[in-house]
């Protein structure tokens, strides 16, 4: 799961990000309205977690695009401003959810899980390869009837090449949903690590490399 934060407070935008890497989602962290907007047209988020008080365009502005613009990921709305009219104009917008500043990351973690259960009904809950399957209710991985343990990195990137399966995923591709968009990793060899461990704990022919191109998991695996 892809999560896009936009957050100005660059203190709490770092805790919350390391804080939902731990938990498996994948975070991409802009400071700015204006490029957290762009960013949210651009990449595919699976959820918005959203400051209001932001420079360059502030969250009520960014909310309002994005429902123009038929963007219909959850938006969990993150503020110091807890008055009723702010909650209900917030709501009225299109946000999904609001959560006042300060808060504990706990719950903003129960929030974003029922946010993702409740716009769930598109996505498949069990994904599967061959014998390899994937729960995302549970984040437990089988091959056959064995436990597979994976590191939350592992998990991600399993997860996003079987929801994209029969589609080549380039190495930027899988940094900006799995990483978050790392610039520091784009010339890394970080993929290909991670491919290399996942081939290692579920058989080799699980993820096919396609030379020149990236990573794909086919779509007829049996």
């Amino acid at each position: 799961m892809h999560i896009l934060l936009i957050e100005d407070q660059e203190k709490l935008a770092d805790n919350i990000r390391k804080f939902l890497e731990m938990e498996h989602y994948a975070v991409t962290v802009s400071h700015d309205g204006k490029e957290g907007f762009e960013l949210a047209m651009t990449q595919e988020v699976d959820l918005l977690i959203l400051d209001i008080n932001l420079p360059g365009m502030d969250g009520y502005v960014i909310c309002t695009l994005l429902r123009q613009q038929k963007k219909n990921m959850p938006i969990l709305m993150l503020t110091a401003r807890t008055k009723q009219q702010e909650v209900v104009h917030g709501l009225n917008i299109g946000a999904d959810d609001y959560l006042a500043k300060p808060f504990d990351l706990d719950e903003l973690l129960a929030r974003i899980r029922a946010l993702l259960r409740r716009h769930a009904t598109e996505r498949q809950a069990q994904l599967q390869t061959g014998s390899v399957t994937l729960d995302t209710n549970t984040q437990e991985v089988r091959k056959g009837k064995k436990k597979v343990d994976l590191s939350p990195k592992e998990y991600a990137l399993l997860e996003f090449l079987l929801r994209n399966k029969g589609m080549v995923q380039d190495r930027p591709r899988i940094i900006e949903h799995v990483w978050g968009g790392r610039d520091e990793l784009m010339f890394s060899q970080t993929v290909d690590v991670h491919i290399a461990y996942l081939r290692r704990k579920l058989g080799k022919s699980v993820i096919q490399t396609v030379p020149g191109k990236g990573y794909l998991i086919p779509k007829d695996s049996v």
